[in-house]
Protein backbone atom coordinates (compact mmCIF):
# COMPACT_ATOMS: atom_id res chain seq x y z
CA UNK A 1 0.00 0.00 0.00
CA UNK A 2 2.76 2.32 1.02
CA UNK A 3 4.73 1.40 -2.02
CA UNK A 4 1.66 1.81 -4.11
CA UNK A 5 0.93 5.15 -2.51
CA UNK A 6 4.53 6.20 -3.08
CA UNK A 7 4.28 5.08 -6.66
CA UNK A 8 0.99 6.83 -7.13
CA UNK A 9 2.03 10.04 -5.34
CA UNK A 10 4.63 11.07 -7.86
CA UNK A 11 2.18 10.12 -10.58
CA UNK A 12 -0.55 12.18 -8.98
CA UNK A 13 1.88 14.98 -8.32
CA UNK A 14 3.10 14.93 -11.89
CA UNK A 15 -0.44 14.72 -13.13
CA UNK A 16 -1.47 17.60 -10.86
CA UNK A 17 1.45 19.63 -12.09
CA UNK A 18 0.53 18.99 -15.72
CA UNK A 19 -3.10 19.79 -15.06
CA UNK A 20 -2.16 22.82 -13.05
CA UNK A 21 0.34 24.15 -15.63
CA UNK A 22 -1.46 23.29 -18.81
CA UNK A 23 -4.48 25.51 -18.17
CA UNK A 24 -2.10 28.25 -17.02
CA UNK A 25 -0.17 27.92 -20.26
CA UNK A 26 -3.36 28.06 -22.34
CA UNK A 27 -4.66 31.08 -20.44
CA UNK A 28 -1.33 32.88 -20.89
CA UNK A 29 -1.33 32.24 -24.63
CA UNK A 30 -4.94 33.34 -24.84
CA UNK A 31 -4.18 36.51 -22.87
CA UNK A 32 -1.25 37.33 -25.11
CA UNK A 33 -3.31 36.73 -28.25
CA UNK A 34 -6.16 38.78 -26.83
CA UNK A 35 -3.84 41.61 -25.87
CA UNK A 36 -2.23 41.52 -29.30
CA UNK A 37 -5.64 41.54 -30.97
CA UNK A 38 -6.80 44.45 -28.79
CA UNK A 39 -3.58 46.33 -29.58
CA UNK A 40 -4.07 45.79 -33.32
CA UNK A 41 -7.67 46.96 -33.11
CA UNK A 42 -6.61 50.06 -31.17
CA UNK A 43 -3.86 50.79 -33.70
CA UNK A 44 -6.34 50.47 -36.55
CA UNK A 45 -9.09 52.55 -34.91
CA UNK A 46 -7.09 55.30 -33.15
CA UNK A 47 -4.53 57.82 -34.39
CA UNK A 48 -0.87 56.84 -34.02
CA UNK A 49 0.24 57.71 -30.51
CA UNK A 50 3.84 58.50 -31.50
CA UNK A 51 2.89 60.67 -34.51
CA UNK A 52 3.01 64.45 -34.53
CA UNK A 53 -0.16 66.48 -34.02
CA UNK A 54 -0.90 67.13 -37.69
CA UNK A 55 -0.60 63.44 -38.58
CA UNK A 56 -2.81 62.44 -35.63
CA UNK A 57 -5.39 65.01 -36.74
CA UNK A 58 -5.65 63.71 -40.30
CA UNK A 59 -5.75 60.08 -39.11
CA UNK A 60 -8.59 61.04 -36.76
CA UNK A 61 -10.40 62.62 -39.71
CA UNK A 62 -10.08 59.52 -41.93
CA UNK A 63 -11.13 57.30 -39.02
CA UNK A 64 -14.38 59.19 -38.43
CA UNK A 65 -15.47 60.79 -41.69
CA UNK A 66 -18.19 59.33 -43.87
CA UNK A 67 -18.00 58.04 -47.42
CA UNK A 68 -19.71 61.25 -48.54
CA UNK A 69 -16.94 63.34 -46.96
CA UNK A 70 -14.28 61.22 -48.69
CA UNK A 71 -15.98 61.70 -52.07
CA UNK A 72 -16.41 65.44 -51.46
CA UNK A 73 -12.74 65.72 -50.54
CA UNK A 74 -11.68 64.14 -53.83
CA UNK A 75 -14.04 66.46 -55.72
CA UNK A 76 -12.34 69.38 -53.96
CA UNK A 77 -8.92 68.00 -54.95
CA UNK A 78 -10.09 67.85 -58.57
CA UNK A 79 -11.40 71.42 -58.62
CA UNK A 80 -8.25 72.76 -56.95
CA UNK A 81 -6.14 71.06 -59.60
CA UNK A 82 -8.49 72.46 -62.27
CA UNK A 83 -8.00 75.97 -60.91
CA UNK A 84 -4.25 75.53 -60.74
CA UNK A 85 -4.19 74.08 -64.27
CA UNK A 86 -6.12 77.02 -65.69
CA UNK A 87 -4.12 79.69 -63.91
CA UNK A 88 -0.77 78.11 -64.77
CA UNK A 89 -1.77 77.74 -68.41
CA UNK A 90 -2.98 81.33 -68.66
CA UNK A 91 -0.22 82.98 -66.64
CA UNK A 92 2.61 81.01 -68.28
CA UNK A 93 1.43 82.20 -71.69
CA UNK A 94 1.12 85.79 -70.45
CA UNK A 95 4.38 86.03 -68.47
CA UNK A 96 6.63 86.55 -71.56
CA UNK A 97 4.49 89.59 -72.42
CA UNK A 98 4.72 90.89 -68.86
CA UNK A 99 8.51 90.88 -68.93
CA UNK A 100 8.47 92.19 -72.50
CA UNK A 101 6.26 95.04 -71.32
CA UNK A 102 9.10 96.01 -69.00
CA UNK A 103 11.52 95.42 -71.93
CA UNK A 104 13.20 92.58 -70.06
CA UNK A 105 12.11 89.43 -71.93
CA UNK A 106 15.57 87.94 -71.40
CA UNK A 107 15.07 88.02 -67.62
CA UNK A 108 12.37 85.33 -67.71
CA UNK A 109 14.76 82.72 -66.34
CA UNK A 110 16.07 85.04 -63.59
CA UNK A 111 12.53 85.39 -62.22
CA UNK A 112 12.03 81.63 -62.35
CA UNK A 113 15.40 80.93 -60.68
CA UNK A 114 14.60 83.17 -57.70
CA UNK A 115 11.01 81.95 -57.30
CA UNK A 116 11.93 78.26 -57.75
CA UNK A 117 14.77 78.52 -55.23
CA UNK A 118 12.54 80.18 -52.65
CA UNK A 119 9.78 77.64 -53.25
CA UNK A 120 12.24 74.79 -52.75
CA UNK A 121 13.38 76.19 -49.41
CA UNK A 122 9.82 76.72 -48.16
CA UNK A 123 8.94 73.02 -48.51
CA UNK A 124 10.86 72.21 -45.33
CA UNK A 125 8.82 74.50 -43.03
CA UNK A 126 5.63 73.66 -44.98
CA UNK A 127 6.10 69.94 -44.30
CA UNK A 128 6.74 70.76 -40.64
CA UNK A 129 3.62 72.94 -40.63
CA UNK A 130 1.47 70.09 -41.96
CA UNK A 131 2.88 67.65 -39.41
CA UNK A 132 2.84 69.99 -36.40
CA UNK A 133 -0.30 72.11 -36.83
CA UNK A 134 -2.38 70.21 -39.34
CA UNK A 135 -3.19 69.72 -43.01
CA UNK A 136 -6.00 72.31 -43.01
CA UNK A 137 -3.86 75.02 -41.45
CA UNK A 138 -0.98 74.49 -43.87
CA UNK A 139 -3.36 74.48 -46.82
CA UNK A 140 -4.96 77.73 -45.65
CA UNK A 141 -1.62 79.53 -45.38
CA UNK A 142 -0.52 78.41 -48.86
CA UNK A 143 -3.82 79.58 -50.39
CA UNK A 144 -3.33 82.99 -48.77
CA UNK A 145 0.20 83.28 -50.20
CA UNK A 146 -0.97 82.26 -53.68
CA UNK A 147 -3.78 84.82 -53.58
CA UNK A 148 -1.38 87.54 -52.42
CA UNK A 149 1.00 86.68 -55.26
CA UNK A 150 -1.79 86.93 -57.82
CA UNK A 151 -2.92 90.30 -56.48
CA UNK A 152 0.62 91.68 -56.54
CA UNK A 153 1.17 90.48 -60.12
CA UNK A 154 -2.09 92.07 -61.24
CA UNK A 155 -1.17 95.50 -59.86
CA UNK A 156 2.61 95.51 -60.44
CA UNK A 157 4.13 98.48 -62.26
CA UNK A 158 7.75 97.35 -62.55
CA UNK A 159 9.79 94.18 -62.95
CA UNK A 160 11.13 94.22 -59.37
CA UNK A 161 7.61 94.11 -57.93
CA UNK A 162 6.62 91.45 -60.43
CA UNK A 163 9.60 89.32 -59.39
CA UNK A 164 8.58 89.61 -55.71
CA UNK A 165 4.99 88.77 -56.66
CA UNK A 166 6.22 85.73 -58.61
CA UNK A 167 7.95 84.46 -55.47
CA UNK A 168 4.72 84.65 -53.44
CA UNK A 169 2.78 83.15 -56.34
CA UNK A 170 5.20 80.24 -56.85
CA UNK A 171 5.48 79.46 -53.15
CA UNK A 172 1.71 79.71 -52.70
CA UNK A 173 0.57 77.60 -55.62
CA UNK A 174 3.43 75.12 -55.29
CA UNK A 175 2.71 74.78 -51.58
CA UNK A 176 -1.05 74.52 -52.13
CA UNK A 177 -0.71 71.67 -54.64
CA UNK A 178 1.84 70.03 -52.34
CA UNK A 179 -0.71 70.19 -49.49
CA UNK A 180 -3.37 68.68 -51.77
CA UNK A 181 -0.97 65.88 -52.70
CA UNK A 182 -0.24 65.15 -49.03
CA UNK A 183 -3.95 65.11 -48.14
CA UNK A 184 -4.59 62.87 -51.18
CA UNK A 185 -1.95 60.50 -49.81
CA UNK A 186 -3.65 60.62 -46.40
CA UNK A 187 -6.99 59.74 -48.01
CA UNK A 188 -5.79 56.85 -50.19
CA UNK A 189 -4.10 53.49 -49.73
CA UNK A 190 -0.63 53.10 -51.20
CA UNK A 191 -1.97 50.49 -53.62
CA UNK A 192 -4.44 52.94 -55.19
CA UNK A 193 -2.42 56.13 -54.72
CA UNK A 194 -1.20 56.25 -58.30
CA UNK A 195 -4.81 56.14 -59.46
CA UNK A 196 -5.77 58.82 -56.92
CA UNK A 197 -2.98 61.13 -58.09
CA UNK A 198 -3.94 60.47 -61.71
CA UNK A 199 -7.55 61.47 -60.96
CA UNK A 200 -6.63 64.69 -59.17
CA UNK A 201 -4.27 65.76 -61.98
CA UNK A 202 -6.71 64.93 -64.82
CA UNK A 203 -8.04 68.54 -65.11
CA UNK A 204 -4.90 69.45 -67.06
CA UNK A 205 -6.60 67.78 -70.04
CA UNK A 206 -9.27 70.50 -69.93
CA UNK A 207 -6.99 73.49 -69.38
CA UNK A 208 -4.65 72.39 -72.15
CA UNK A 209 -7.07 73.76 -74.73
CA UNK A 210 -9.09 76.33 -72.80
CA UNK A 211 -6.12 77.94 -70.99
CA UNK A 212 -4.09 79.17 -73.99
CA UNK A 213 -7.21 80.52 -75.72
CA UNK A 214 -8.23 82.35 -72.55
CA UNK A 215 -4.70 83.81 -72.28
CA UNK A 216 -4.96 85.10 -75.85
CA UNK A 217 -8.33 86.72 -75.13
CA UNK A 218 -7.01 88.35 -71.96
CA UNK A 219 -4.06 89.79 -73.86
CA UNK A 220 -5.95 90.98 -76.94
CA UNK A 221 -9.37 91.99 -75.57
CA UNK A 222 -8.81 92.92 -71.93
CA UNK A 223 -5.23 93.07 -70.59
CA UNK A 224 -2.75 90.67 -69.05
CA UNK A 225 -3.38 92.02 -65.52
CA UNK A 226 -6.87 90.51 -65.39
CA UNK A 227 -5.34 87.17 -66.35
CA UNK A 228 -3.83 87.20 -62.86
CA UNK A 229 -6.49 89.23 -61.06
CA UNK A 230 -9.44 86.96 -61.88
CA UNK A 231 -7.76 84.00 -60.16
CA UNK A 232 -7.18 86.10 -57.04
CA UNK A 233 -10.99 86.11 -56.80
CA UNK A 234 -11.62 82.52 -57.93
CA UNK A 235 -9.01 80.72 -55.80
CA UNK A 236 -10.40 81.49 -52.30
CA UNK A 237 -13.87 80.31 -53.34
CA UNK A 238 -12.53 77.03 -54.74
CA UNK A 239 -10.21 76.39 -51.77
CA UNK A 240 -12.68 77.06 -48.95
CA UNK A 241 -14.72 73.80 -49.23
CA UNK A 242 -11.71 71.53 -48.63
CA UNK A 243 -10.66 73.57 -45.59
CA UNK A 244 -14.23 73.34 -44.21
CA UNK A 245 -14.44 69.56 -44.80
CA UNK A 246 -11.19 68.96 -42.91
CA UNK A 247 -12.13 71.20 -39.97
CA UNK A 248 -15.68 69.84 -39.63
CA UNK A 249 -14.48 66.23 -39.60
CA UNK A 250 -11.68 67.07 -37.17
CA UNK A 251 -14.27 68.52 -34.81
CA UNK A 252 -16.35 65.37 -35.29
CA UNK A 253 -13.34 63.22 -34.34
CA UNK A 254 -12.86 65.21 -31.13
CA UNK A 255 -16.56 65.00 -30.32
CA UNK A 256 -16.57 61.22 -30.76
CA UNK A 257 -13.49 60.83 -28.56
CA UNK A 258 -11.25 59.48 -31.29
CA UNK A 259 -8.84 62.37 -30.86
CA UNK A 260 -7.69 63.75 -27.54
CA UNK A 261 -5.46 66.79 -27.51
CA UNK A 262 -3.42 67.51 -24.42
CA UNK A 263 -3.39 71.18 -23.38
CA UNK A 264 -0.13 73.05 -23.93
CA UNK A 265 1.58 74.61 -20.90
CA UNK A 266 4.18 76.52 -22.94
CA UNK A 267 4.51 80.28 -22.53
CA UNK A 268 4.51 82.57 -25.58
CA UNK A 269 8.31 82.74 -25.58
CA UNK A 270 8.60 78.98 -25.16
CA UNK A 271 6.16 78.49 -28.04
CA UNK A 272 8.22 80.78 -30.29
CA UNK A 273 11.41 78.89 -29.47
CA UNK A 274 9.63 75.54 -29.88
CA UNK A 275 8.28 76.33 -33.34
CA UNK A 276 11.52 77.91 -34.55
CA UNK A 277 13.26 74.67 -33.61
CA UNK A 278 10.53 72.43 -35.02
CA UNK A 279 10.31 74.36 -38.29
CA UNK A 280 14.09 74.39 -38.64
CA UNK A 281 14.21 78.11 -39.47
CA UNK A 282 18.05 78.17 -39.77
CA UNK A 283 17.95 75.29 -42.26
CA UNK A 284 15.28 76.95 -44.40
CA UNK A 285 17.26 80.22 -44.46
CA UNK A 286 20.54 78.52 -45.39
CA UNK A 287 18.90 76.54 -48.19
CA UNK A 288 17.00 79.50 -49.72
CA UNK A 289 19.91 81.92 -49.49
CA UNK A 290 22.41 79.37 -50.77
CA UNK A 291 20.32 78.43 -53.79
CA UNK A 292 19.52 81.97 -54.90
CA UNK A 293 23.05 83.29 -54.41
CA UNK A 294 24.69 80.31 -56.11
CA UNK A 295 22.39 80.02 -59.14
CA UNK A 296 21.89 83.68 -60.11
CA UNK A 297 25.48 84.31 -61.36
CA UNK A 298 24.97 81.79 -64.18
CA UNK A 299 22.37 84.12 -65.68
CA UNK A 300 23.82 87.47 -64.60
CA UNK A 301 27.45 86.85 -65.60
CA UNK A 302 26.89 87.89 -69.23
CA UNK A 303 25.69 91.36 -68.20
CA UNK A 304 28.40 91.87 -65.53
CA UNK A 305 31.18 94.39 -66.31
CA UNK A 306 33.92 91.75 -66.60
CA UNK A 307 31.80 88.65 -67.20
CA UNK A 308 32.72 85.66 -65.05
CA UNK A 309 35.77 87.43 -63.66
CA UNK A 310 33.63 90.17 -62.08
CA UNK A 311 34.18 90.32 -58.34
CA UNK A 312 30.58 90.06 -57.22
CA UNK A 313 29.93 87.11 -59.57
CA UNK A 314 32.81 85.15 -58.02
CA UNK A 315 31.74 86.17 -54.52
CA UNK A 316 28.14 84.99 -55.13
CA UNK A 317 29.32 81.61 -56.40
CA UNK A 318 31.61 81.04 -53.42
CA UNK A 319 29.13 82.31 -50.81
CA UNK A 320 26.23 80.33 -52.30
CA UNK A 321 28.26 77.12 -52.33
CA UNK A 322 29.38 77.66 -48.71
CA UNK A 323 25.78 78.26 -47.58
CA UNK A 324 24.60 75.05 -49.27
CA UNK A 325 27.37 73.07 -47.59
CA UNK A 326 26.43 74.72 -44.29
CA UNK A 327 22.82 73.61 -44.81
CA UNK A 328 23.89 69.99 -45.26
CA UNK A 329 26.12 70.08 -42.17
CA UNK A 330 23.40 71.79 -40.14
CA UNK A 331 20.81 69.13 -41.04
CA UNK A 332 23.23 66.33 -40.20
CA UNK A 333 24.80 67.59 -36.99
CA UNK A 334 23.19 70.69 -35.42
CA UNK A 335 19.49 70.67 -36.31
CA UNK A 336 17.41 69.93 -33.22
CA UNK A 337 14.65 68.57 -35.42
CA UNK A 338 16.15 67.49 -38.75
CA UNK A 339 13.92 67.53 -41.76
CA UNK A 340 14.00 63.75 -42.24
CA UNK A 341 15.34 60.82 -40.21
CA UNK A 342 18.79 59.78 -41.33
CA UNK A 343 17.58 56.35 -42.47
CA UNK A 344 15.20 57.97 -44.97
CA UNK A 345 17.79 60.45 -46.18
CA UNK A 346 20.11 57.53 -46.95
CA UNK A 347 17.41 55.26 -48.40
CA UNK A 348 18.37 54.29 -51.95
CA UNK A 349 14.72 54.36 -53.03
CA UNK A 350 14.14 57.85 -51.65
CA UNK A 351 17.39 59.14 -53.11
CA UNK A 352 16.73 57.40 -56.43
CA UNK A 353 13.29 59.02 -56.70
CA UNK A 354 14.63 62.45 -55.71
CA UNK A 355 17.58 62.30 -58.12
CA UNK A 356 15.20 61.18 -60.86
CA UNK A 357 13.01 64.23 -60.21
CA UNK A 358 16.03 66.54 -60.01
CA UNK A 359 17.49 65.33 -63.31
CA UNK A 360 14.14 65.30 -65.11
CA UNK A 361 13.35 68.89 -64.09
CA UNK A 362 16.81 70.12 -65.10
CA UNK A 363 16.42 68.45 -68.48
CA UNK A 364 12.92 69.88 -69.03
CA UNK A 365 13.54 73.46 -67.94
CA UNK A 366 16.80 73.65 -69.86
CA UNK A 367 14.63 74.39 -72.92
CA UNK A 368 11.01 74.90 -71.81
CA UNK A 369 11.10 78.55 -70.69
CA UNK A 370 11.47 79.92 -74.22
CA UNK A 371 9.43 77.23 -76.02
CA UNK A 372 6.19 79.23 -76.44
CA UNK A 373 8.23 82.25 -77.57
CA UNK A 374 9.94 80.01 -80.16
CA UNK A 375 6.57 78.74 -81.40
CA UNK A 376 5.25 82.28 -81.89
CA UNK A 377 8.38 83.77 -83.47
CA UNK A 378 9.72 80.83 -85.51
CA UNK A 379 6.61 78.70 -86.18
CA UNK A 380 4.38 81.79 -86.55
CA UNK A 381 1.72 80.50 -84.15
CA UNK A 382 -0.69 82.64 -82.13
CA UNK A 383 -0.59 82.68 -78.32
CA UNK A 384 -3.39 80.10 -78.23
CA UNK A 385 -1.83 77.86 -80.87
CA UNK A 386 1.55 77.96 -79.14
CA UNK A 387 -0.19 77.06 -75.90
CA UNK A 388 -1.91 74.10 -77.56
CA UNK A 389 1.41 72.68 -78.78
CA UNK A 390 3.04 73.28 -75.42
CA UNK A 391 0.07 71.64 -73.67
CA UNK A 392 0.37 68.40 -75.64
CA UNK A 393 2.03 67.00 -72.51
CA UNK A 394 -0.96 67.91 -70.33
CA UNK A 395 -3.55 66.35 -72.64
CA UNK A 396 -1.77 63.06 -73.20
CA UNK A 397 -0.46 62.68 -69.66
CA UNK A 398 -3.94 63.20 -68.21
CA UNK A 399 -5.26 60.19 -70.13
CA UNK A 400 -2.11 58.12 -69.73
CA UNK A 401 -1.83 58.57 -65.95
CA UNK A 402 -5.26 57.05 -65.33
CA UNK A 403 -4.16 53.92 -67.18
CA UNK A 404 -0.80 53.81 -65.40
CA UNK A 405 -2.46 54.29 -62.01
CA UNK A 406 -4.85 51.42 -62.78
CA UNK A 407 -1.96 49.13 -63.80
CA UNK A 408 -0.09 49.88 -60.55
CA UNK A 409 -3.21 49.27 -58.44
CA UNK A 410 -3.70 45.87 -60.10
CA UNK A 411 -0.09 44.65 -60.18
CA UNK A 412 1.35 46.46 -57.14
CA UNK A 413 4.60 47.19 -58.99
CA UNK A 414 5.73 50.47 -60.54
CA UNK A 415 9.50 50.37 -61.16
CA UNK A 416 9.31 48.45 -64.45
CA UNK A 417 7.34 51.35 -65.95
CA UNK A 418 10.41 53.59 -65.61
CA UNK A 419 12.34 51.34 -67.97
CA UNK A 420 9.72 52.19 -70.59
CA UNK A 421 9.33 55.88 -69.72
CA UNK A 422 12.95 57.06 -69.76
CA UNK A 423 13.75 55.79 -73.29
CA UNK A 424 10.55 57.39 -74.62
CA UNK A 425 11.49 60.71 -73.06
CA UNK A 426 15.05 60.59 -74.40
CA UNK A 427 13.72 59.77 -77.87
CA UNK A 428 11.35 62.75 -77.89
CA UNK A 429 13.88 65.22 -76.56
CA UNK A 430 16.63 63.94 -78.84
CA UNK A 431 14.42 64.30 -81.93
CA UNK A 432 13.66 67.90 -80.96
CA UNK A 433 17.35 68.78 -81.40
CA UNK A 434 16.80 68.16 -85.10
CA UNK A 435 13.22 69.40 -85.50
CA UNK A 436 13.19 72.57 -83.39
CA UNK A 437 14.66 74.73 -86.13
CA UNK A 438 13.29 77.33 -88.60
CA UNK A 439 11.34 75.78 -91.47
CA UNK A 440 10.29 72.66 -89.55
CA UNK A 441 6.63 71.58 -89.63
CA UNK A 442 4.77 72.03 -86.34
CA UNK A 443 3.57 68.43 -86.70
CA UNK A 444 7.07 67.14 -85.98
CA UNK A 445 7.20 69.29 -82.83
CA UNK A 446 3.88 67.85 -81.68
CA UNK A 447 5.19 64.32 -82.34
CA UNK A 448 8.20 65.03 -80.12
CA UNK A 449 5.91 66.44 -77.43
CA UNK A 450 3.88 63.20 -77.50
CA UNK A 451 6.99 61.10 -76.85
CA UNK A 452 8.01 63.48 -74.05
CA UNK A 453 4.50 63.31 -72.54
CA UNK A 454 4.50 59.50 -72.46
CA UNK A 455 7.86 59.39 -70.72
CA UNK A 456 7.41 62.40 -68.46
CA UNK A 457 3.97 61.46 -67.11
CA UNK A 458 5.14 58.00 -66.05
CA UNK A 459 8.35 59.38 -64.51
CA UNK A 460 6.49 61.96 -62.39
CA UNK A 461 3.94 59.46 -61.05
CA UNK A 462 6.46 56.68 -60.33
CA UNK A 463 8.92 58.94 -58.50
CA UNK A 464 6.09 60.07 -56.18
CA UNK A 465 5.03 56.50 -55.42
CA UNK A 466 8.65 55.45 -54.91
CA UNK A 467 9.44 57.94 -52.13
CA UNK A 468 6.10 57.34 -50.37
CA UNK A 469 6.53 53.56 -50.51
CA UNK A 470 9.85 53.88 -48.67
CA UNK A 471 8.35 55.84 -45.74
CA UNK A 472 5.69 55.38 -43.07
CA UNK A 473 2.64 57.66 -42.74
CA UNK A 474 4.41 59.87 -40.22
CA UNK A 475 6.96 60.89 -42.84
CA UNK A 476 4.84 61.02 -46.02
CA UNK A 477 4.68 64.83 -45.94
CA UNK A 478 8.45 65.01 -45.40
CA UNK A 479 9.44 62.67 -48.22
CA UNK A 480 7.02 64.39 -50.62
CA UNK A 481 8.53 67.72 -49.54
CA UNK A 482 12.02 66.34 -50.17
CA UNK A 483 10.91 65.19 -53.63
CA UNK A 484 9.45 68.63 -54.34
CA UNK A 485 12.63 70.31 -53.13
CA UNK A 486 14.68 68.26 -55.58
CA UNK A 487 12.14 69.05 -58.28
CA UNK A 488 12.18 72.80 -57.66
CA UNK A 489 15.96 72.74 -57.43
CA UNK A 490 16.04 70.92 -60.73
CA UNK A 491 13.77 73.58 -62.18
CA UNK A 492 16.05 76.32 -60.86
CA UNK A 493 19.16 74.62 -62.23
CA UNK A 494 17.39 73.97 -65.55
CA UNK A 495 16.37 77.62 -65.83
CA UNK A 496 19.92 78.59 -64.90
CA UNK A 497 21.28 76.47 -67.75
CA UNK A 498 18.60 77.85 -70.06
CA UNK A 499 19.35 81.44 -69.06
CA UNK A 500 23.10 80.94 -69.38
CA UNK A 501 22.73 79.45 -72.86
CA UNK A 502 20.23 82.12 -73.90
CA UNK A 503 22.33 85.08 -72.77
CA UNK A 504 25.47 83.57 -74.28
CA UNK A 505 23.89 82.41 -77.54
CA UNK A 506 20.84 84.42 -78.63
CA UNK A 507 22.26 87.99 -78.63
CA UNK A 508 25.52 86.86 -80.24
CA UNK A 509 23.57 84.98 -82.93
CA UNK A 510 21.36 88.01 -83.47
CA UNK A 511 24.41 90.21 -83.95
CA UNK A 512 25.78 87.73 -86.49
CA UNK A 513 22.57 87.16 -88.46
CA UNK A 514 20.81 90.58 -88.37
CA UNK A 515 21.11 92.91 -91.36
CA UNK A 516 23.55 95.71 -90.68
CA UNK A 517 20.83 98.37 -90.66
CA UNK A 518 19.00 96.53 -87.85
CA UNK A 519 21.97 96.22 -85.49
CA UNK A 520 21.01 99.51 -83.83
CA UNK A 521 17.83 97.74 -82.65
CA UNK A 522 19.70 94.74 -81.26
CA UNK A 523 18.93 95.47 -77.60
CA UNK A 524 15.23 96.09 -78.28
CA UNK A 525 14.92 92.86 -80.28
CA UNK A 526 16.76 90.88 -77.61
CA UNK A 527 14.65 92.26 -74.76
CA UNK A 528 11.11 92.20 -76.18
CA UNK A 529 8.95 89.46 -77.66
CA UNK A 530 6.61 92.12 -79.06
CA UNK A 531 9.47 93.73 -80.99
CA UNK A 532 10.53 90.34 -82.36
CA UNK A 533 6.98 89.67 -83.58
CA UNK A 534 6.65 93.15 -85.07
CA UNK A 535 8.97 92.27 -87.96
CA UNK A 536 7.15 90.99 -91.02
CA UNK A 537 7.25 87.26 -91.64
CA UNK A 538 9.89 86.50 -94.30
CA UNK A 539 11.75 89.80 -93.91
CA UNK A 540 15.57 89.61 -93.52
CA UNK A 541 15.34 90.79 -89.89
CA UNK A 542 12.62 88.24 -89.00
CA UNK A 543 14.59 85.43 -90.66
CA UNK A 544 17.65 86.47 -88.65
CA UNK A 545 15.64 86.37 -85.40
CA UNK A 546 14.32 82.91 -86.30
CA UNK A 547 17.84 81.65 -87.00
CA UNK A 548 19.02 83.01 -83.66
CA UNK A 549 16.16 81.20 -81.88
CA UNK A 550 17.05 77.94 -83.64
CA UNK A 551 20.71 78.34 -82.69
CA UNK A 552 19.93 78.93 -78.99
CA UNK A 553 17.23 76.23 -78.80
CA UNK A 554 19.53 73.61 -80.30
CA UNK A 555 22.13 74.26 -77.60
CA UNK A 556 19.47 74.13 -74.87
CA UNK A 557 18.12 70.79 -76.10
CA UNK A 558 21.56 69.22 -76.41
CA UNK A 559 22.27 70.17 -72.80
CA UNK A 560 18.88 68.88 -71.60
CA UNK A 561 19.19 65.56 -73.44
CA UNK A 562 22.71 64.93 -72.16
CA UNK A 563 21.62 65.57 -68.57
CA UNK A 564 18.54 63.35 -68.97
CA UNK A 565 20.83 60.39 -69.68
CA UNK A 566 21.63 60.26 -65.94
CA UNK A 567 18.12 58.99 -65.23
CA UNK A 568 19.16 55.60 -66.63
CA UNK A 569 21.38 55.29 -63.55
CA UNK A 570 18.88 56.60 -60.97
CA UNK A 571 16.11 54.10 -61.82
CA UNK A 572 18.37 51.22 -60.73
CA UNK A 573 18.60 52.80 -57.26
CA UNK A 574 14.85 52.42 -56.72
CA UNK A 575 13.81 49.12 -55.12
CA UNK A 576 11.17 46.99 -56.80
CA UNK A 577 8.57 47.45 -54.03
CA UNK A 578 5.14 45.82 -54.13
CA UNK A 579 2.89 48.67 -52.92
CA UNK A 580 -0.13 46.34 -52.71
CA UNK A 581 1.42 44.67 -49.65
CA UNK A 582 2.06 47.89 -47.72
CA UNK A 583 -0.50 49.47 -45.38
CA UNK A 584 0.20 53.12 -44.61
CA UNK A 585 -3.06 54.95 -43.86
CA UNK A 586 -5.95 54.40 -41.46
CA UNK A 587 -9.71 54.61 -41.58
CA UNK A 588 -11.93 55.10 -44.63
CA UNK A 589 -9.63 55.80 -47.59
CA UNK A 590 -9.71 55.31 -51.37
Amino acid sequence: MSANMDSIAPGNGQHDTQIGHEPHKVVSTFDVDEEDAVRKVEEATTPSADAQQGVRHVEAVTLTWSKSSLILAFICFWFLYLTNAFQSSITSNLTPYVTSGFEEHSLLTVIYIVSNSMAAAVYIPTAKLLDLWGRAEGFFIMVCMATLGLILMAVTQNLATFCAAQVFYTIGFGGMIYCVDVITADASSLKHRGLAFAFTSSPYMISAFAGPKAAEKFYENINWRWGFGCFAIILPFVATPLFVILKINLRKAKREGVLYQEPSNRSILQSVVFYLREFDAPGAFLLAAGLVIFLLPFTLADSAPNGWSTGYIIAMLVLGFVLLIAFGLHERFTAKKPFLPYNLLTSRTVMGGCLLSFTYQISYYAWASYFTSFLQVVSNLTIAEAGYVSATFDVLSGVLLLGIGFIISKTGYFRWLLFVAVPFYLLGQGLMIHFRQPGTSVGYLVMCQIFIAIGGAIIILCEQIAVMAAADHQHVASVLALLNIFGWLGGAVGNTISGAIWTNSFPQALERFLPEEELVNLEDIYGSLDVQLSYERGSPARLAIEQAYGFAQKRMLIAGTAIMGLTLVWIFMIKNINVAKLRQTKGLVF
